[in-house]
């Protein structure tokens, strides 16, 4: 991957954290998402996933300067991707759809998003070199 297509993931995951997230509640009115599962999805925990986004776009041109930053966020994406396992395997997506398609839509596709960003990220941490640069002291 060229590090223009890099930095576009970056922003593409920055904006599934943000702009989508917005779009799928409804600017934070949808109330089936954060009752769904209240424990990582509360207004709080959206909001949350929006400074994550724009976490994302804020290291999209210096991505290449941050690698541990890059390994936080495969970390992070890795306990999404394991909450919505755990919220799967003990919930049915289609009662969500039946309150909400939006709602039903966002538990559809929030867990496979996570874990293509989860491997876009660990993909650019193992690329990245560290600096063959002696720190001053």
């Amino acid at each position: 991957m060229t590090q223009s297509t890099i930095s576009k993931g970056f922003i593409a995951a920055g904006l599934m954290n943000t702009v989508g997230l917005l779009i799928f509640s409804k600017g934070f009115t949808n109330e089936v998402i954060p009752q769904t599962d209240p424990a990582v999805m509360s207004y709080f925990g959206l909001l949350m996933i929006m400074v994550w986004g724009l976490a994302y776009i804020a290291v999209s041109k210096t991505y290449m300067n941050v690698k541990w930053l890059i390994g936080v966020f495969v970390l992070e994406k890795l306990a999404y991707v394991i909450a919505y396992l755990v919220w799967f395997s003990n919930n049915s997506l289609e009662n969500v759809y039946d309150q909400n398609l939006l709602a039903g839509i966002f538990y559809t596709l929030y867990g496979l998003n996570d874990f293509t960003f989860m491997i876009f990220f660990a993909y650019v941490f193992f690329k990245i070199t560290p600096s063959r640069e002696t720190p001053a002291h």
